[in-house]
């Protein structure tokens, strides 16, 4: 139930920056608000609707779209009037969700997205600015919906920004021929000039305003079907100075449906969420922030692109803790997520959290977050301290071989390996995995690991030591419990079993490892500078990327293996994994 005493006064900063006051407004880069002259009336006038596109159907959304939510707050800050139409916050649970064998329910239709839109359109009026959000995996949504867009609003400036567009660049003009725009990595800067941009169109027309320069450099020129802009996101020197998601917008859909009380009532994390997350916990109420952005590391499968890369930024704790005291005092909330890929890179940000968080109230707020299995050290202390209950390790592989080959070494193999006896077996795991799990269940935390199979280079026996260190974290935390008992029996299912399966990201490391096979299977080509062509066998590709647990099938149906052991041999571990018999994967033998 919300706390109706608390609710006023969020309501009132959200109405003034977009999210819980810090102060007023402040900034987002101040040499870019002060070469553009803004002010808080500079985009009065100016309507704006982000759409967060769907991602995974199988599982239910528990992440709110915090991306958009933040660049509707700045919107807001300059005068201009946001939306947020959030298409992933629906799963409709009818008979067609059943057949399709979807029992938390399906996306949206396109018609149906199509009526959302149209209601819309019916109850705010023309859009001057129609902006989609969403990952490399929502190239369908976004080809399909821009279609949609153009025939209700041909006058819009439609801008496609996040993921997708970070990492396929200009040549998403060619596949969603439909936009004027795309904006790369971080958007707090790029969606104050999309704004100006879209202004001087609608004050004086998109012609006239190319041939008197009164556009911004963004702007590419005309290809000769219309004039396209690519802007280059930024990181803000202080992410400080961002405002916090305007949360509010997603109250009340078109429909006057609450869409975030859907989002506040599905687990953050644990089984009912289907992420590949365990606890041994429960949560009723939930939500999420990133507190910080980008990642110092380089892991071969990763892409930071759409986060700042390596450069690494965080939000103080003082910043984080009025967020969070806010959101638990408006939404009655037991939990809160941190989604960041790697929270604790700086000691001292996690020692001054105790206090902060004691000063704020909330020492008895439980949250969780993602870290690095070498940072599993004594930081957990502070961690639990100011109330964290939960940490997902991106373990990937316990393997030294393959942990090498993803360039996950370095750090998380520092302190060397220790052998482990396993349905008697020997296998080598590094001591800092082990070290990590012990120390997180010693600090009363509870450790999640995600993990990755067939990974370039991958033979069974690497996979085969990843799926014993998966057995052994079972066997330590049921081993607090009678042997046997249903309380040791109960302990194994907190631990995560499944796995993802390897599969090249363009712009990844991995992907120039498997440039070959790319070549090979998919008939992807690549230009002088190591780019993939965007013709239609890459295209192609890009839209079965839609779930990271699949095996990807090529341009002649045949499953496609990333790794180093046989297909068929690959195909059967996966057949275990998936039917939730990890321990034959251990019985196999090697080709």
């Amino acid at each position: 139930m919300t706390n109706k005493t608390s609710l006023p006064v969020l309501r009132k900063s959200v109405a003034k920056s977009g999210g819980c006051s810090v102060g007023g407004p402040q900034p987002i880069t101040h040499d870019l608000i002060e070469s553009m002259n803004l002010n808080h009336n500079s985009f009065s006038g100016i309507k704006i609707t982000f759409i967060n596109m769907p991602l995974r159907e199988t599982a239910k959304p528990n992440v709110p779209p915090e991306g958009p939510g933040i660049l509707a707050s700045i919107a807001r800050r300059f005068g201009a009037e946001p939306y947020i139409i959030d298409l992933n916050g629906y799963r409709v649970k009818d008979e067609l969700a059943m057949q399709s064998g979807l029992p938390n329910g399906r996306h949206l239709t396109y018609e149906e997205a199509e009526g959302y839109l149209l209601q819309h359109l019916n109850n705010a009026g023309d859009q001057d600015v129609i902006a989609f959000s969403g990952k490399i995996t929502t190239l369908k949504w976004q080809e399909e919906f821009a279609k949609i867009v153009r025939r209700h609003q041909p006058d819009t400036f439609l801008v496609s920004g996040n993921g997708l567009a970070t990492e396929i660049k200009s040549g998403l003009f060619s596949w969603i021929p439909e936009l004027d725009a795309i904006a790369r990595s971080e958007g707090d800067d790029a969606i104050l000039l999309i704004l100006a941009d879209a202004k001087t169109i609608k004050n004086v027309g998109l012609d006239k305003a190319y041939k008197t320069g009164q556009l911004s450099s963004y702007c590419l020129g005309h290809d000769g079907r219309k004039y396209r802009f690519r802007y280059e996101g930024n990181r803000p020197k202080f992410l400080d100075k961002i405002p916090y998601a305007a949360l509010d917008l997603l109250e009340s859909d078109p429909f006057g449906y609450n869409v975030l009380e859907d989002y506040i009532n599905t687990p953050v994390w644990g089984l009912a969420a289907n992420n590949s997350s365990a606890t041994s916990f429960t949560m009723k109420r939930s939500l999420t922030t990133v507190s910080s952005r980008g990642c110092p590391y380089a892991c071969s499968f990763c892409y930071r692109g759409s986060q700042g890369e390596r450069l690494y930024g965080m939000r103080s704790p003082e910043h984080i803790a009025q967020q969070v005291r806010g959101y638990v005092d408006s939404y009655d909330l037991d939990f809160i997520g941190f989604p960041d890929d790697n929270f604790a890179v700086d000691k001292r940000r996690i020692s001054k959290m105790v206090p902060v968080f004691k000063d704020y109230g909330l020492d008895q707020v439980r949250w969780g977050t993602h870290t690095r299995m070498d940072e599993g050290d004594e930081r957990l202390i502070d961690m639990a301290e100011s109330g964290c209950v939960y940490i997902g390790y991106g373990g990937e592989s316990a393997s030294e071989h393959t942990l090498t080959l993803m360039k996950k070494g370095g750090f998380t193999l520092k302190n060397g390996m220790e052998t482990h006896k396993i349905n008697g077996s020997n296998y080598e795991f590094p001591t800092t995995y082990v070290n990590a799990i012990r120390n997180t269940r010693d600090a009363g935390i509870h450790a999640n690991c995600t993990w990755i199979m067939a990974f370039p280079g991958e033979e069974l026996k690497h996979l085969q030591t990843t799926i014993a260190f998966i057995l052994w974290q079972k066997e330590l935390l049921s081993s607090d419990y009678p042997s046997g008992s249903p309380e040791s029996e109960l302990a194994k299912t907190y631990v995560n079993s499944s796995l993802f399966t390897a599969t090249a990201y363009p712009g990844t490391h991995m992907w120039n490892v498997c440039r070959e096979d790319l070549e090979n299977h998919f008939d992807i080509k690549h230009n002088e500078a190591g780019e993939p062509i965007c013709d239609d066998a890459f295209h192609n590709y890009v839209l079965e990327l839609d779930d990271a647990t699949k095996v990807l099938n090529d341009k002649n149906g045949e499953p496609v293996n990333f790794g180093a052991m046989p297909t068929d041999t690959f195909l059967k571990a996966r057949e275990h994994v998936d039917n939730g018999e990890i321990e034959k994967v251990l019985e196999m033998e090697q080709k």
